[in-house]
């Protein structure tokens, strides 16, 4: 990650430059969201197409592959939503996804990534060689593709399918727990808040009410998530979830049928995914 963000910031004009570097203590840091608004940090539409590619190997350098694939797959979707949108490209645009770096990278010392758009927010800070990504949003508008010439195109697929699965997996006196809501709520509760964490105590299926297979199955979810970032991440990252599986919880809310509304949580005391 440090040789890619240095090889990035290396290509960039001084205009350029200024636009992509902050201070590590600036406030923008905590500036994180997943509309399609206006932020600060250098788009990808201001770019060379060579400085694209140096772009695209940073954001590489702090992924997985799987991660790598999901984040710029939600990117592209942007052209899909262009037309069915009928937009003239200002608002739906795939180069439209900003890249911001906080303080000077290096082996040594504290510095941040943040890369962000419509329906992604990723940010890594890393503390002399270790990386905490947190917090990461990855959405998909549309959340499959059902029709025209990128027809199939699902980029959280395993997203829907896992939390699908683990959900019928209970049984009806599971689920009175487990349901927490008849309805999908519009967004993710927490929103942008730079709190990963609800008001009051967790509601929905404890796994200690979870049999075996269904702890395996929700071990299946979690690592679904964790497995966006490169390995030696996501090791820290399983061995917290581990850690706190005794305290975890998994909530629904909306129909139970595929394709239909939904959302879901796993809450733990030391992380959260919605």
């Amino acid at each position: 990650m440090n040789e890619a963000a240095n090889n990035f910031l290396a290509s960039l004009s001084s205009e350029q430059a200024a636009k992509a570097k902050f201070a590590f203590g600036d406030e923008e840091r905590f500036n994180w969201h997943y509309i399609p608004k206006e932020r600060k940090g250098l788009t990808l539409r201001e770019m060379s197409p060579y400085q694209k590619h140096l772009a695209s190997a940073l954001l590489s350098s702090a992924l997985s592959q799987r991660g790598y694939i999901k984040a710029t797959t939600i990117m592209s979707l942007e052209e899909v939503l262009k037309i069915m949108e009928k937009d003239n490209g200002e608002r739906r645009n795939p180069e439209k996804y900003h890249f911001s770096i906080f303080g000077e990278p290096a082996e040594k010392g504290t510095w941040a990534l943040r890369v962000e758009g419509h329906h992604i927010s990723l940010n890594f800070t890393v503390v002399d060689g270790k990386v905490k990504a947190s917090p990461n949003f990855f959405g998909s508008n549309p959340a499959e593709v059902r029709e025209g010439p990128r027809k199939g195109t699902f980029p959280l697929r395993n997203e829907e399918d896992l939390g699908r699965n683990l959900l019928n997996s209970l049984t009806p006196e599971q689920k009175k727990t487990a349901i927490v809501s008849a309805t999908a709520y519009k967004d993710i509760l927490t929103e942008a808040s730079r709190k990963a964490a609800l008001q009051g105590q967790p509601n929905g299926l404890p796994v200690s009410k979870m049999t075996a297979q269904q702890k395996q199955m929700l071990e299946r979810l979690v690592d679904e998530y964790i497995n966006n970032v490169p390995e030696p991440v996501a090791q820290a990252r399983r061995a917290l979830a581990r850690k706190g599986m005794s305290n975890m919880y998994f909530a629904w809310a909306g129909v139970e049928e595929p394709k239909g509304p939904h959302y879901y949580r796993v809450q733990s005391p030391d992380f959260l995914i919605e």
